[in-house]
């Protein structure tokens, strides 16, 4: 995809004034394409054009809008070898990754909610021989959909799949570092069917560009952003003045308990997984390990040899476990990190710094630090790599406030085969999704989102439709 273009009412223009900016595939440093650089211009058309759709759009059948999601996820799935190359080379990470997860759970996204919505309903309430209460679910109109650069089709058709199965019409602004399959996305909505204006993509940054635009746009009804939490707050406040309805997945610094009684394979697989999966680059991993001290020196030597095996390398090599973070000053932030974490007294048990053999590209080792302490900036600010710190423990309560002294509150794992701790533990854990003895296991129908600075709302099953669509009630006088 050497240009990518916006996709507006059904088609693929080029900005008004020509501007463009250059694509860079963050394995090689190398400039893989050129990218539209969208303004306020092509964010109102595409504005325009979904609030017109939405007039027909908006009155479409459940059913009919079901059909399309199901062609749209039959597409994806059609085309997953060129959606998973194109993630791939947008991002860094591993091609198995790209194939294995992001592309499938994308198509899945689609077919959950094509489904879910033919069987949405809602309440009914009656006065017994004075009235009756029905309540009418009704689409909203024009949602802004921000996605992120790290899971970028993933969690984009995460909010489109249900926008459209509401029946709002969208436009998307893609992270700017990560366009292609937002752009391979349109070309297949359009081939199954979708018509024109349904769903827009606009591209560019975010402050003072198409970003700003979207979110203080009088015709959008609904913001959807996944991102920072202080991406989160600019949204938030540019929203404010035409009172969107905001839905916000932002950062999370992510705790993993692990007491002593815990089955230990088990625990230390999926670390490794909750740890490292996609270069650390999610907003779910599992960045500050706790482990009760009997288990300690144990976990943490068990923990370090597993990763020292990992293979950090070509993204399109099928033994690679770790690709490329995003990009150089992404690297450049995250060693950052690490430096200053050996400044504040943090040990390096395992890597901390860029690989040896990988002159190009940005690469970074699986990192894991011992010796820090809460009020250390590695284990309160979201680092968003391949870094782990790991602390010992030797209380219940004191691991739970360990836990909890975090401005975020997105996920956290327990691992314990004490069934009343686990479900003790849970219980305080300030966080909007709790595993226990699991990680990233997700039924769609459960509510997902964050506490605290880790974002407002819920996702997922009707919780979704709670926010992609309006609730009218009527009362009729019996």
């Amino acid at each position: 995809m050497e240009k990518v273009l916006h996709f507006i009412d059904g088609q693929f223009v080029e900005s008004a004034d020509g501007r463009t900016f250059d694509n860079i595939n963050p394995a090689t440093g190398e400039k893989i394409g050129t990218v539209a650089e969208g303004s306020k211009r092509e964010i109102d058309q595409a504005v325009a054009a979904a609030r017109r759709a939405f007039k027909t759009w908006g009155k479409t059948s459940a059913a009919e809008r079901s059909v399309i999601l199901h062609k749209i996820a039959d597409l994806i799935e059609a085309n997953l070898e060129e959606l998973a190359l194109l993630e791939t080379a947008d991002t860094g990470k591993p091609l198995s990754l790209s194939k294995s997860l992001d592309i499938p759970r994308s198509a899945y996204n689609f077919r959950f909610f094509g489904d879910f919505v033919k069987g949405m309903s809602t309440e009914t309430f009656e006065m017994e021989g004075v009235a009756l209460n029905y309540a009418l679910r009704r689409p909203v109109g024009v949602a802004g959909l921000i996605s992120p650069w790290n899971l970028p089709l993933f969690l984009l058709t995460w909010k489109v799949a249900p926008c459209l199965a509401a029946g709002d019409t969208c436009v998307i602004k893609p992270a700017e570092l990560t366009p292609m399959t937002a752009t391979k996305l349109a070309e297949i909505c359009k081939e199954a069917g979708l018509p024109d204006g349904v769903l827009n993509v606009v591209h560019g940054f975010g402050p003072d560009a198409a970003g700003s635009a979207l979110t203080e746009h009088p015709d959008v009804d609904l913001i959807s952003l996944t991102g920072e939490t202080s991406t989160g707050k600019a949204v938030m406040k540019a929203a404010s003045s035409t009172l969107k309805g905001l839905s916000l997945e932002l950062g999370g610094k992510n705790p993993n308990i692990i007491f002593a009684d815990c089955d230990l394979e088990d625990a230390l697989e999926t670390t490794i997984r909750s740890s490292f999966v996609n270069q650390g680059e999610v907003c779910l991993c599992g960045s500050r390990i706790y482990v009760e001290r009997p288990l300690y020196d144990t976990f943490v030597e068990r923990l370090v040899d597993k990763a020292s095996k990992l293979v950090v390398g070509d993204p399109l090599d099928p033994k690679t476990n770790v690709g490329a973070l995003i990009g150089a000053e992404h690297l450049d932030r995250v060693e950052g990190f690490v430096t200053r974490a050996v400044q504040e007294g943090g040990r390096i048990l395992l890597g901390g710094k860029r690989p040896e053999q990988l002159a190009k590209g940005a690469f970074f080792e699986p990192t894991i630090i011992v010796d820090v302490d809460s009020s250390c900036e590695i284990t309160r600010q979201e680092v968003f790599g391949p870094v782990v710190t790991i602390q010992p423990f030797d209380t219940e309560e004191e691991v739970v406030a360990l836990a909890n002294d975090t401005s975020y509150g997105l996920g956290a794992t327990i691992w314990t085969s004490n069934l009343k701790r686990a479900h003790r533990v849970a219980g305080e854990i300030e966080a909007g999704i709790i595993w226990v003895n699991t990680w990233f296991l997700r039924d769609l129908r459960t509510p997902f989102g964050g506490m605290k600075q880790s974002g407002i709302g819920r996702e997922g099953g009707v919780h979704s439709f709670e926010f992609f669509s309006e609730l009218k009630n009527v009362c009729i006088k019996l």
